[in-house]
């Protein structure tokens, strides 16, 4: 069995002038990757590896979420490859992670996550939100091979504001 969790980085700033892979998280951005973190301790595996993308906002987030489910912040993976729109290019990513690990948590972006849980996952998604969390387990032994996930749980900010 193999459990991914995806995590679409929060709301960015446009404020400033700034190339799209260093802009950084709006003030509802922080406090919303503050709020769904501090509410999916129960989701977590107790050992997973965590990437990211390194583009300002999706690092930030990975690093609010390290803050929050008391992971180090060391052991985030930046994979360049990860600043990424393009659903293909993440599933490749995702599936050439090691058969060592069974979970897995990818920080990144849109198109590419709402596009992937809708392809992988078994409920339809029309748009994963800035700090969307989306738990998919798949009943396979081998990252490569993953197809026809289960979405476990999916948690956006907006959910937990209402509640």
């Amino acid at each position: 069995m193999k459990q991914l969790i995806l995590v679409r980085h929060a709301k960015s700033s446009w404020d400033a002038p700034l190339r799209d892979y260093d802009r950084p998280l709006a003030g509802r951005g922080i406090k919303d990757a503050h709020l769904v973190s501090s509410n999916i301790a129960g989701q977590i595996p107790k050992s997973f590896v965590v990437w990211s993308s390194p583009a300002k906002r999706a690092s930030e987030t990975a690093i609010i979420f390290a803050q929050n489910i008391s992971f180090p912040v060391e052991s985030i993976v930046f994979k360049e490859e990860l600043y990424t729109f393009d659903v293909r290019t993440l599933e490749q990513i995702i599936k050439s992670c090691s058969d060592d690990y069974d979970h897995l948590i990818v920080f990144g972006h849109n198109e590419a996550i709402t596009h992937f849980v809708n392809k992988f996952g078994n409920t339809f998604i029309d748009n994963v939100s800035t700090s969307g969390f989306v738990n998919i387990i798949f009943d396979q032994n081998s990252w490569k091979y993953i197809e026809n996930g289960q979405t476990k749980k999916v948690i956006f900010p907006r959910d937990l504001r209402l509640a």
